[in-house]
């Protein structure tokens, strides 16, 4: 007669090295995430052949499609675009704006910031995108 034995082996799979490896790349992909795109609003901007690098501090400011502004990406209301970007320049000397439109708005938006700038005598720079 045979005696069953009620010992059964299982196979286990140990997870706590596996948890420590996830963690870690969790980790560094939200890390790189975070460097890889300083401007996180996408506008389509115009393409141009020639660039030219600026080595000043500027002030980027992005009007989007639907005719949204943001200064250093923190919106600003379109009635309050004026006395913000002045709140952004003031201190700097020789204030340089970045104006980052997108190709397929109105000519007479960029017209309305561009005068914005040659009123308070502030250089803007168009973006645009190399080709």
């Amino acid at each position: 007669m045979k005696i069953k034995r009620s010992h059964h082996f299982a196979a286990e799979v140990a997870t706590s090295a596996m948890n420590d490896i996830m963690f870690f790349l969790l980790l560094f992909f939200l890390i790189i995430s975070t460097m890889t795109n300083p401007n996180i609003i996408k506008v389509l901007v115009p393409k141009s052949s020639e660039s030219q690098s600026l080595n000043k501090k500027t002030i980027t400011l992005t009007v989007t499609k639907e005719k949204s502004y943001y200064i250093n990406d923190k919106p600003v209301p379109a009635g309050q675009l004026e006395p913000k970007l002045l709140d952004a320049i003031r201190g700097v000397d020789e204030p340089t704006v970045v104006l980052r439109i997108p190709r397929d708005l109105e000519i007479q938006d960029l017209v309305d910031v561009l005068k914005i700038g040659v009123k308070n005598k502030i250089k803007v720079v168009l973006a645009t995108a190399n080709k």
